[in-house]
């Protein structure tokens, strides 16, 4: 009898313990960073002195908290970035799900493989940053929140991973629609995305990821600081060490200072995404492997 493949054998008790060791230690460092931003955030700062490391907090108060939330800034661009990443998702998604049905239907979209090889090429070189400037400017969109989607509305990635699930669809259920009369939207409307929920949850998260953690193309197209998402707040507020409008902190009793307020500025703009990952996570295996495997 033919032995098995060794990752069909059962793990020995001692490679198991090294794994979970191995992974605990992993988990602890990358969460550890994040644990001490939120205990610096809830300290008093009168109580500990920076750069300490912490795990729970010392003095703990609200009140940087209260500070940010109380002002316009945060509570502004945090508003921003949900809008400009909901508009862009939703946007991004229905061009890459579009080009990407057409793609797969290269007997019936004439030039089809014409547009995948500009596709992939755009994988391979980029324009670059001053002639995107000067486009965007020629276009009027400095200065708007369209700035921030149109240049990357299409990942070409995100769209070849979609292209190649929706590949992997029979074309026999493909045809039987349109024997009964289905259209070519019909087909992928209540055909197609039904059947693609787990790629399309997945590619949704990436581009909202996307659109939330950007800040380059802000910092270039929008002069109004009143427009800037929460990831050019944070780059201006808490990397430059620049004072935040309107939490300024000009009794040196309070129990806050400048670096705690950074610190709640950094937990605020990194909750909404660790809130959505969760969620989709379980559609990561399925969504992407699939996708990425075959076609």
């Amino acid at each position: 009898m033919a032995s098995r493949p060794p990752w069909m054998e059962k793990p020995h008790p001692i490679t198991q313990a090294v794994k979970v060791l191995v992974l605990a230690a992993t988990a602890i460092v990358m969460v550890f960073p994040f644990v001490h931003i939120i205990m610096v955030s809830l300290s008093d700062a009168s109580k500990y002195t920076p750069g300490d490391l912490l795990l729970w907090p010392v003095g703990f108060t609200t009140k940087a908290y209260q500070l940010v939330i109380g002002g316009d800034v945060v509570p502004r661009a945090l508003l921003v970035s949900i809008g400009v990443t909901l508009l862009g998702t939703l946007f991004s998604m229905v061009l890459t799900v579009t080009l990407a049905y057409a793609l797969t239907q290269t007997r019936r979209v004439p030039g089809s493989r014409f547009v995948l090889l500009v596709v992939l090429f755009s994988m391979l070189f980029s324009a670059g940053i001053i002639p995107n400037y000067l486009l965007v400017r020629q276009l009027g969109l400095i200065d708007s929140y369209w700035a921030l989607v149109l240049p990357g509305a299409v990942s070409a990635f995100n769209m070849l991973v979609v292209r190649n699930f929706f590949m992997n669809i029979p074309e026999e259920l493909l045809d039987a629609a349109r024997i009964d009369g289905a259209s070519e939207i019909g087909i992928l409307w209540r055909v197609v995305l039904p059947l693609s929920k787990a790629v399309l949850a997945v590619i949704a998260l990436f581009y909202g990821v996307g659109y939330w953690n950007a800040f380059f193309g802000a910092m270039l197209y929008l002069n109004d600081p009143r427009m800037w998402p929460v990831q050019l707040v944070l780059r201006q507020y808490v990397l430059e060490a620049d004072p935040i409008p309107g939490t300024v902190i000009e009794n040196t009793q309070l129990q806050i200072t400048p670096h705690t307020v950074q610190m709640a500025v950094l937990v605020l703009a990194t909750v909404p995404i660790l809130i959505v990952y969760p969620l989709l996570q379980r559609y990561f295996t399925k969504g992407v492997l699939t996708g990425a495997i075959k076609g």
